[in-house]
């Protein structure tokens, strides 16, 4: 759905693909390769879309409810001038997406494969941090901060030794006797030394783990969680 609604809009804006791709700085053929060929956009795309186009609506833009514009007369032929960075810390409401780690073959896969995963769906919320994505927990290492079925949101690390914050909580896929463990911990230094961290637990059930730097595969921190209590 979210392809054809992004055609229907550049059609409502009476401009080419590429008059398009320029206004939100996406690469030539970027949107309109996704939408020939039905490739899944990436987030960083439909989040500059939503900030170049701030009358957009974007429960219209991913679901197809309501009016396509936030108000209605508006034409949107001229685009929003202020162009966020992906550094900003804050941003009003983004789109995140929201990942199945089953069926993306992992944290690793997920990462290195962004760009050709379809979310199950996206989340929207209001002053939220910058976020790469949200996935599903599993397991009850977090209980109670954490309970399985909760959704974390997060922003991946690409420099180990740079970008870890001890203390924090992180999503951390490590790599043990040829096995990929996901898991959701708080990161501490470790008692052996330098080329360690240590894995630590909210549920006092399960004890700390120290594992090597070189066994992170994947690694992202967790800027925000989502608790569903009802289905209905």
């Amino acid at each position: 759905m979210l392809n054809s609604q992004i055609d229907i809009f550049i059609r409502h804006l009476d401009v080419s693909y590429n008059e398009f791709e320029r206004s939100i700085n996406a690469g030539r053929g970027s949107i309109s390769g996704a939408i020939k060929n039905s490739r899944n956009l990436g987030s960083n795309i439909v989040e500059n879309i939503l900030q170049t186009y701030p009358d957009l609506n974007a429960d219209w833009l991913f679901r197809g409810s309501g009016k396509m514009l936030k108000k209605p007369d508006d034409k949107l032929h001229e685009p929003n001038e202020k162009y966020l960075l992906r550094t900003d810390n804050v941003t009003d409401m983004q789109a995140i997406p929201l990942y199945n780690l089953e069926a993306t073959a992992g944290l690793v896969e997920l990462f290195q494969h962004v760009n050709e995963k379809t979310p199950i769906d996206y989340l929207s919320i209001p002053n939220l941090p910058k976020c790469d994505g949200a996935v599903f927990v599993t397991g009850d290492s977090m209980y109670p901060l954490l309970k399985s079925g909760d959704i974390v949101i997060y922003k991946q690390v690409y420099n180990i030794e740079e970008g870890i914050f001890w203390g924090e909580m992180y999503l951390i896929s490590v790599e043990l006797d040829g096995e990929e463990y996901i898991s959701v911990k708080y990161i501490q230094k470790s008692d052996q030394g330098d080329e360690y961290i240590k894995l630590v637990s909210q549920n006092g059930h399960h004890q700390s783990k120290d594992i090597r730097k070189d066994r992170i595969r994947a690694i992202a921190m967790i800027k925000a969680s989502v608790r569903i209590n009802a289905m209905r």
